[in-house]
């Protein structure tokens, strides 16, 4: 069974930062990019960023470009999300997404 875990959300100020985890398993996570996604409350679905199968290749939303970086552990099957200079409109529930779309993780940005 495919499974894709996401962790590490919860409330911090604005300036602040978070790191996301990804736990994947049920698949070969080393063959599959993958991705971090984002819906805010009461929005559509944001593409936030990617990362190919070795981990050599980044792309971000312009959104969060300079702020956020991706990055994966093939030997631990994970998926990470470091998130800093965290604004509020960065306030949403965070999926890991690959050959499916996991489970997320909220995060809050308020004082």
């Amino acid at each position: 069974e495919v499974q894709l875990q996401a962790s590490g959300g919860g409330l911090v100020q604005p300036g602040g930062s978070l790191r996301l985890s990804c736990a994947a398993s049920g698949f070969t996570f080393s063959d599959y990019a993958m991705n971090w996604i984002r819906q805010a409350p009461g929005k559509g679905v944001e593409w936030v960023s990617r990362i190919n199968f070795d981990g050599t290749r980044t792309n971000y939303a312009d959104s969060v470009k300079g702020r956020f970086t991706i990055s994966r552990d093939n030997a631990k099957n994970t998926l990470y999300l470091q998130m800093d200079s965290l604004k509020p409109e960065d306030t949403a529930v965070y999926y890991c997404d690959g050959p499916m779309r996991g489970q997320g993780t909220l995060v809050t940005v308020s004082s």
